[in-house]
């Protein structure tokens, strides 16, 4: 009951805050240089002064900015992100049909990063010293200091064009026609190379940070009394140890999950991902305000739900959180 209430009062605060962004981007956006109506009459070869004022008319930029700013805010109530004058189609439906590539991508490079930085981070702090832990320290500090593009760009040259072990771009191969089975995995395949380059940018700041974690928790005292009492060295680590090592873990996870959906636009960009990080790319630069709206809204909304899961988790992982909150 208290995680029902606890969701609940922050899907309150959830609300207020995405009106809060989307008036805040709504200014920016238009804040910024740029005339859409200028781009797409050059664009249709006919940028007369004329040409231009009709195409304000048909999208409303001719009229005030308070009063779009209230067309566009009355939408967002009603679940109208507006029309996308660049594509030609609704803003919603854009970002429908490109929000399930994103999620894949996204959720599968979280899960990775997360599991293998804990699970390398914990096998770390056990071999403190040891050759084995400089190694795995090394290698989080090289991921970590290595510019996402970059290792996008090397990961499609090693493993696609010299090995051709994996494809390079896109979500699926195109013209082949697969379903079931067989499509997922095509989609699979697609998926490893993106997923795994921005998800060990990650992997390294978890890595790093549960084995301070763990080798801070391990001086504690109630550890040196489990030790006492005759516990093995590997039920302390993880009964006791980890458990207490991984609520810091979990709440920088939280706070880096709107990093994972910014590390999306490059990512998707370089591998041809369908995802709406890729539609935001190409509406930023066809000056496409609705759709650049549209997709930062969605993207504040997915950081608030990853906000409000690691909220939940942590009230699994401690109990105690729930009782004091």
């Amino acid at each position: 009951m208290s995680i029902i209430v606890a969701i609940l009062s922050r899907a309150g605060k959830a609300i207020l805050t995405l009106l809060a962004i989307a008036i805040l981007n709504f200014f920016l956006l238009h804040a910024a240089p740029g005339d859409p109506a200028v781009v797409l009459a050059g664009e249709a070869g006919a940028a007369d002064e004329q040409m231009i004022e009709q195409l304000r008319e048909r999208f409303g930029l001719d009229q005030p900015l308070y009063v779009q700013l209230g067309k566009y805010v009355g939408g967002i109530v009603q679940l109208d992100l507006g029309y996308s004058f660049r594509q030609g189609a609704p803003v919603a439906q854009l970002i429908a049909e490109r929000l399930p590539a994103t999620l894949l991508l996204t959720l599968t490079a979280f899960f990775i990063s997360l599991i293998l930085g804990i699970a390398l981070g914990a096998s770390a702090s056990a071999r403190v010293g040891k050759p084995s832990d400089t190694v795995l320290t090394t290698l989080a500090l090289l991921f970590y200091a290595t510019p996402l593009y970059w290792l996008a760009l090397m990961a499609v040259l090693v493993f696609s064009v010299w090995l051709g072990w994996l494809p390079g771009f896109g979500y699926e191969t195109v013209g082949a026609g697969y379903t079931g089975f067989a499509r997922m995995l095509d989609i699979g395949q697609h998926l490893v190379l993106p997923a795994l380059t921005l998800g060990l940018f990650f992997m390294a700041v978890y890595m790093r940070m549960t084995r301070a974690s763990m080798l801070e928790v391990a001086q504690l005292d109630f550890v040196k009394t489990a030790k006492a009492k005759g516990l093995s060295p590997r039920e302390i680590r993880r009964r006791h140890i980890l458990r207490n090592a991984i609520l810091p873990v979990v709440t920088l996870a939280g706070l880096q999950a709107g990093q994972l959906v910014g590390g999306a636009v490059l990512t998707e960009t370089v591998f041809a991902w369908p995802g709406i990080g890729r539609l935001m790319f190409e509406s930023l630069a066809a000056r496409d305000y609705n759709t650049i709206l549209g997709v930062f809204l969605v993207s504040a909304a997915m950081v608030i739900l990853f906000n409000i899961a690691t909220d939940i988790v942590y009230r699994i992982v401690d109990p105690r959180i729930g009782a004091r909150a």
